[in-house]
């Protein structure tokens, strides 16, 4: 486990940015789906879109440098490549609704092994509700949830969600500092595994069933 909670985002975010290929739409969630900004390989050219109005989106801006004008759906400041542009909310959950998102990037409370997501209401706090985390998991070609693998010791990864869900049977990947799981209509396999950890770690902190890949490769 990695104990130091910024260095365990950036290596999920790492991870994340790998998974996709050029001239893609992908929609980043607030919080630490944002990270994976960061981290897109150079030969790679994808649209990062936010659903507010931006397509285009760039890394995080430097301190000092942000636009108070310029910030992504969550209210974060961000910045916006050459190439990009801005555009009203309709069109931009026209893009979504219409399936031209082939992959968006979210934060869970809870994530479980039939591919169910709680992501938007937190026990005990009152939250603005589910924002445009809806349409986008069910619009969206590929749904990836990026998240710690455990909170205050215990699995975020459960057999069945007990938060209120966001959407039903949409999550296809999961990604933590541990390693990597595909969701499938036969059930969670792992198919990374982080070099700092172990199956056997991973088992000892996932609530959820799951199966070992037999090519199971190392999470770089």
């Amino acid at each position: 486990m990695i104990e130091d909670q910024k260095l365990a985002k950036e290596v999920i975010a790492r991870r994340i940015a790998r998974e996709f290929k050029s001239n893609q739409i992908v929609n980043l969630g607030i919080g630490l789906p944002t990270l994976v900004a960061n981290h897109i390989p150079a030969e790679i050219n994808i649209y990062l879109q936010s659903e507010n109005g931006i397509m285009g989106m760039g890394p995080a801006p430097a301190p000092g440098r942000e636009d108070p004008d310029v910030t992504n759906a969550g209210g974060s400041h961000v910045t916006v490549l050459p190439h990009g542009s801005y555009f009203d909310s309709a069109t931009s959950f026209g893009l979504i609704r219409g399936s031209h998102v082939e992959y968006t990037v979210l934060g869970a409370l809870e994530v479980d092994q039939e591919g169910n997501l709680a992501s938007w209401i937190i026990p005990g706090k009152k939250v603005p509700g589910m924002g445009g985390a809806m349409d986008l998991v069910v619009g969206a070609k590929n749904v990836i949830v990026s998240t710690l693998h455990t909170e205050k010791g215990k699995s975020k990864i459960l057999k069945r969600c007990k938060l209120p869900l966001t959407a039903v049977k949409v999550v296809k990947m999961i990604v933590t500092e541990l390693g990597v799981f595909k969701v499938t209509p036969q059930g969670m396999i792992l198919t990374e595994v982080h070099k700092d950890s172990s199956v056997d770690e991973i088992r000892a902190n996932t609530e959820a069933d799951f199966t070992v890949a037999a090519d199971l490769k190392t999470m770089e």
